[in-house]
Order: structure tokens, then C-alpha cells, then sequence
């Protein structure tokens, strides 16, 4: 029997409904706003694989075109591999739900969401985080929920809970928050320089929001949900992991406080190769596996990492918790990128190219759910194996590159004018040395690398990761902590938060938090920003040593692009028949060219003489002859009466004889011949187009010019 909820956020009514669809899942429901309907469905594995050391959580969200009543484009008219859109969603659905899942339990969970359907202007993906909570607290799945989930837009001053994307258009932030009952646990997004009150504001008013969905969802477990299932959870032994303790002893804080990271990863190998050794002589391969010492040592690391932090007021690599890694930065290191840069924060490097190109360049892309379906700035992220000193599977960009070049894309596009800007902008990342916070690093070397080829960059961006350390009671309220400015790998990886914050001087561009607590309280996130504020602030103040503004002058490689405005009827005489005229200019000039629907035309070169080339032909095909102006012109028949002068390709008029010369002219002959060039100025046009030229007159202007400079 099916059981169904609504609430109201904001305006707007959303519906959680159990128990229709999907039936044989272990949880699943389908969340409505509008007409976008999305269905979540959570299932857990029986038991965990023989074996399994990790908790295998997928999470998965596909859009059907048949939601939004379209075909899917390509050849096979069906959907393929996820899109851009759909790993993102699945990224925001996993970060906040993970955290919940009860420590040591091993058994395989896949949470999958499908748009049902699309009315084009209220977006999935909030839907699916509701959808992902509301499945696993009806289902026997442990769980330690549940969340509420709003995206928070601000139009005109004003917070707007789940805008619609007309709305979006209007709003200077685009802030997807999730939250329990009492504390902030996931927020992504990017706003145009909003200051870091207003964050918090931001942030505290997604929070109340979420309070009617976390209602809702409780009273829908109630009434529709499964007693939890029994389950075993995976430790390692309590006396192999004294014995690991005991023997690892006081060897393992010299090992860790080693300042440089493969040198500390050797350290640590040294000392778990060791003890591993003595641990199998007493209890036998068969205890002591692979997978107990890599578990019994991670709690090792991280017992003893986080003590250091809150014990002793000591990080790994020597700073104080407030202190931003040494930075240095280039501009320019690459001959033809059309922008480039390096930029190093200790032991993480990046190298960004930056590149234009046509407004054709730009991405387009299948849109299901409303909203923009065309790109004109897009950042590609990349981390090889190589970053990190080890080797794996080389293949295309798996989710966590996605999703890192995706938080370094929102982040710079706040202050790039793409609308006064005519190129297509790319940014390409190349991480060169990972040891946190490479997403970051991307945002700052791709603001360098844009301010060098010229782009017109508002103003500089940077970003900076802070990370928390906290200890906690058995209600999981923080009892002591230490922010941590700049945190490194292990500390990402030991401690409890990546919170990374970008923007300019004035204000914050692109956020993302991720926990591994089941929440944050306020107090402690505001904190945080505060931190992030005066370290992006330290950062931006390094980058601007290197380079300050935008450079004036593009690089020689990068397209010039010149815009003629024509009439828009002449748009198909410049097309010519099956594009002929304008495939005849294209391979003249080298040069390309758009035409738009206004009579705008764009021209793109590299080379200055082929520009010159494209705008002759094109001018001389649409351009009109203006009363006033003065042209060169060749005659092309000579009359009794005068002669006809050609201005424009197919464009002539009439040089009466009258005005061939200050003089009177017997015959039209002792002026001029077929084929001579002469200078005419445009001296009328009646009402049947006829042009009326005049030689003479041009003379007089050119005469009284002359005596001007003399």
C-alpha cells in the first residue's frame, strides 16, 4: 500500500510518495516539484563480499529524454554513458549520504535515482538528495538519517528556496545545501562575489528550510518504514590491535611528523611493514590478513594524527594550523598556449593552459531539465597517476576529476564578461603534484593562466581548503577541535572536513563542503569561512606578485576577431546559394566567420591579412552606399551623359558629366576611361535606390583637406 507526503518549501509543494513503484527494492520512493518527478531507489546486499575491506556505496543518477518528451540525440537514439549533468548529480546525492552509513559495515549499497519526468524548470538533483534520504529511512538499510536538501537562490537581496531556472537567471547565487536537524553536512555552488555574512546567512536559511523535509521524511518512516536490519560490523580485533600499538610504539610519530610526503609515506611504510611482520609470527596469516593490518594501521595513523593536532598543537608538516603552504607562481611558460601558468602550493603543482577560440567553440549539450544547454567557458580538470607517485589504470576522466574541474569551472566563471567577451574560453589543468587541495590549486593557476592570454578577468581568483579535527561524545556533539588552514592529504584523509572556499578580494565565487562527520554546528562552519576569507586573501596577495590584471595584448597564436555589423537582409546574399559565397570567402581569408541572425558578423583570424582580406569581401558584398561619404570606385560604362561607377561589388551609381571636374566637361571621355579608378562622393540617392555620384565634389573635399595641412 503506498503512502504519500507533501510539504510546502518556500512556495512551492513537494510530494514523497512510497510503495507504488519499485517495490522490490529495499527503500524507494518518488519526489515531486512541479511536473519533475524523480524516482530513488535504495538497495543493500544480503552480505558482505568474502574478503571486502570498504564500503562499497554506489550512487547513480540517469535522466530519460522520454522525461522531458525528446529523442535522445546520436545515432542509436538512446541514452549512453552519464553526462556531465548526471555525474555531478551523482556526486551530490553520495557526499551528504555516505557519512551515515555505520562505520564498518561492508555490505554493498546502491542508491539509483531516474528522472521520471521534466517540466524544464525545476531541477532534479535537489529532488534526488531528498529522494536518496526519504529511500533509505523507509528501507531496513542502517542509516543514520535523515537529510534535508534545498537549493537557495538570492534575487534582488532576497533568499529564494528552490528557484526555477527563469528565476536562476536573476539570481547572484546558486547554493545547493544539505542539512540534519541541528547542523550544516554538505553545500555546493557559486555565487558572484557574495560576501562571506551573507554566506552564512545563506547557509542559515537552507538550514531552516530543510527542517519541513527532515519532518516530512520522519513522518513518512513512520508510517511506511522497515525495522532496520541487524548487522555486523568489521573491527579489527582488540588484541591484534593492542599488539600493533605496543609494537609500533613511539616509532610512529617521527615516522609522521616527517615534514615531506613520499618521505612520510616511507617512514610509515617502514614501520607497518615491520610491525606486520612481528604480528603475523604471533597470530598467525590467517588473523593478521592483508586486510586487518591495513585496518588495524589506518586507526593507528589516525589515533595518532589527531592527537598531535588536539594533544599537542602540532601538524605534520611543521605549520601552525593557521599558516598557507609557501606559493609561487608563472605566467607565460608555454610558447604557443595561448595562456599559461604554473602555480605551486608546497607539494601541490599545477599546470593551466588556457585557450580560444569561437564562439562556435563552445560545448553544446542534450538539456532534459531546462536551463542552458550551451557552454561558452569550460575548465577540464586532470590528475594522473603520475601526481602522486604511483601507477594505475590510465583511462578518460573518472567522477572525482569531474567533479574537481567542475568546482574550479564555477568558481572562475563569476568574473569572466562571457556576454562583452566573444570567444569560446577553455581552461585545461594539469596537476603535476598532488597533496591537497588540487581543485583549488586549479582555480588559482587558472586565473593566472586567463589573466595571461588576455581574457578580461574581473578581478583575480583564488581558493583555499580548510579541514577540521574534532573530538566528540556519544551523542556526536563536538566537544574540542582545531580548524586546519590548508590541510594536506593526510590531513584530508584523517581528519573531518574539506571545506574549500574560492573567490576575489570583495567577495566568495564557488564553495564546496565535504564531511565525514554527521553534520557541522554553525558556530564552527562560520569560523571556518573566516578562515578561508584571510587565507584567499594571503593567496590572491602571492598571485598578484607574479601577475595583477589581465595583459593587454593577446598571444600572436590566439584568434583576432573583428564584428561587422550588415543588414540582416543582406544575410542571404552573403551566404550566397548553398553557402557558396561564404565558403568562396572562408578559403580565401583562412579566416573563420559566424553570422548571426541580427546581422552580426564575427570574423576570426590569426592572421592580420587574412582579416583584411574577409572584411573587403564581405563589406563589398552587404555594404551600402552612404549619402556623404567618399569612395574609390572603378568605371564600368561610360554614357553621353556621364558614367557609372562601381563602389561595391554589384553596387554602382551615376557620376552625372556635370560632376566629373570643377570645369565644364564636353565629353565624358576626356575624364575618364572604361576600367579607371577614381575617387566619388556619394552626393544623393532618390526614392528608386539610384545613386547619384559626384567626382568634383570629392576633388573639393580632398582640395580644402590638403589646405588644412598646409
Amino acid at each position: 500500500m503506498s503512502e504519500k507526503i507533501s510539504f510546502q518549501v518556500g512556495t512551492n509543494p513537494i510530494h514523497i510518495e512510497t510503495g507504488k513503484l519499485a517495490k522490490q527494492a529495499d527503500g524507494a520512493v518518488t519526489v515531486q516539484l512541479g511536473e519533475t518527478i524523480v524516482l530513488v531507489a535504495a538497495v543493500a546486499a544480503s552480505n558482505a563480499k568474502p574478503g571486502q575491506d570498504f564500503f562499497p556505496l554506489t550512487v547513480d543518477y540517469r535522466e530519460k529524454a522520454a522525461a522531458a518528451g525528446k529523442f535522445p540525440g546520436g545515432y542509436f537514439k538512446r541514452e549512453g554513458r552519464p553526462t556531465e549533468k548526471e555525474i555531478l548529480t551523482s556526486r551530490v546525492i553520495d557526499r551528504p549520504i555516505r557519512p551515515l552509513f555505520p562505520k564498518g559495515w561492508f555490505n554493498e549499497v546502491q542508491v539509483q535515482s531516474v528522472l521520471l519526468s521534466a517540466d524544464g524548470e525545476n531541477d532534479p538533483d535537489v529532488l534526488s538528495i531528498i529522494g536518496a534520504s526519504a529511500a533509505l529511512m523507509v528501507s531496513d538499510i542502517p542509516w543514520g538519517g535523515p537529510l534535508g536538501a534545498v537549493r537557495v537562490g538570492r534575487i534582488n537581496g532576497r533568499f529564494v528556496a528552490n528557484p526555477t531556472h527563469a528565476q536562476m537567471a536573476e539570481s547572484d547565487l546558486d547554493l545547493v545545501y544539505v542539512g540534519n536537524a541541528t547542523e550544516h553536512v554538505m553545500f555546493e555552488g557559486s555565487a558572484k562575489e557574495i560576501s562571506e555574512a551573507d554566506f552564512l546567512a545563506a547557509l542559515q536559511f537552507g538550514h531552516e528550510t530543510c527542517q519541513s523535509i527532515i519532518a516530512a521524511q520522519q513522518d513518512l518512516a513512520r508510517r511506511a518504514g522497515k525495522p532496520k536490519r541487524a548487522i555486523t560490523l568489521n573491527v579489527v580485533p582488540e588484541e591484534i590491535l593492542a599488539e600493533a600499538k605496543a609494537l609500533a610504539g613511539d616509532r610512529i610519530v617521527p615516522a609522521l611528523l616527517t615534514h615531506r610526503k613520499l618521505d612520510r609515506e616511507a617512514a610509515v611504510k617502514a614501520v607497518t611493514d615491520e610491525v606486520g611482520k612481528k604480528l603475523v609470527e604471533k597470530f598467525g596469516a590467517e588473523k593478521v590478513t592483508e586486510a586487518v593490518l591495513k585496518d588495524a594501521f589506518y586507526y593507528i595513523q589516525k589515533e595518532t594524527v589527531r592527537s598531535l593536532i588536539l594533544n599537542d598543537g602540532k601538524r605534520l608538516d611543521g605549520r601552525t594550523f593557521e599558516t598557507v603552504r609557501p606559493i609561487s607562481c608563472e605566467t607565460g611558460i608555454l610558447p604557443r598556449a595561448h595562456g599559461s601558468a604554473l602555480f605551486a602550493r608546497g607539494e601541490t603543482q599545477a599546470v593551466v593552459l588556457a585557450t580560444l577560440g569561437t564562439t562556435e567553440d563552445s560545448q553544446e549539450f542534450d538539456s532534459y531539465t531546462g536551463g542552458s544547454n550551451e557552454k561558452q567557458f569550460i575548465l577540464h580538470y586532470n590528475f594522473p597517476n603520475f601526481s602522486v607517485g604511483e601507477t594505475g589504470r590510465i583511462s578518460g576522466p573518472g567522477r572525482r576529476e569531474i567533479g574537481h574541474g567542475a568546482l574550479a569551472e564555477r568558481s572562475l566563471e563569476p568574473m569572466i564578461p562571457l556576454k562583452e567577451f566573444p570567444y569560446a574560453v577553455r581552461v585545461t589543468c594539469e596537476i603535476m603534484e598532488s597533496n591537497g587541495s588540487t581543485s583549488m590549486a586549479s582555480v588559482c593557476g587558472g586565473s593566472l593562466a586567463l589573466m595571461d592570454a588576455g581574457v578580461p578577468l574581473q578581478r583575480p581568483v583564488a581558493g583555499i581548503s580548510v579541514g577540521i579535527c574534532t573530538e566528540h561524545n556519544d551523542q556526536y556533539e563536538i566537544t574540542r577541535y582545531q580548524l586546519l588552514t590548508d590541510i594536506i592529504g593526510w590531513e584530508d584523509a584523517f581528519c573531518d572536513m574539506d571545506c574549500k572556499i574560492a573567490g576575489t578580494e570583495k567577495g566568495i565565487t564557488g564553495f564546496q563542503l565535504d564531511l565525514k562527520l554527521r553534520g557541522l554546528p554553525h558556530k564552527q562552519m562560520s569560523e571556518a569561512i573566516e578562515r578561508a576569507r584571510v587565507a584567499r586573501l594571503h593567496v590572491l596577495g602571492e598571485m598578484t606578485k607574479t601577475i595583477s590584471e589581465p595583459r593587454k595584448e593577446m598571444s600572436k597564436y590566439a584568434p583576432r576577431i573583428l564584428t561587422l555589423r550588415i543588414n540582416p537582409e543582406k544575410i542571404g546574399a552573403l551566404i550566397g546559394p548553398g553557402g557558396k559565397n561564404i565558403k568562396r570567402i572562408v578559403d580565401e581569408s583562412g579566416c573563420e566567420i559566424n553570422i548571426e541572425d541580427d546581422g552580426t558578423v564575427k570574423i576570426y583570424s590569426v592572421a592580420e591579412e587574412g582579416m583584411k582580406i574577409a572584411r573587403q569581401a564581405i563589406e563589398g558584398m552587404t555594404a551600402e552606399i552612404d549619402v556623404g561619404k567618399t569612395y574609390r570606385g572603378k568605371v564600368v560604362s561610360i554614357k553621353e551623359f556621364g558614367c557609372f561607377v562601381e563602389v561595391f561589388p554589384g553596387k554602382d551609381g551615376l557620376c552625372h558629366i556635370s560632376e566629373l571636374a570643377n570645369f565644364r566637361v564636353k565629353q565624358v571621355e576626356d575624364i575618364v576611361k572604361i576600367g579607371d579608378e577614381i575617387v566619388v562622393k556619394c552626393i544623393g540617392i532618390d526614392d528608386k535606390g539610384r545613386v547619384k555620384l559626384s567626382r568634383r565634389a570629392a576633388m573639393e573635399e580632398r582640395d580644402k583637406e590638403m589646405a588644412k595641412k598646409a
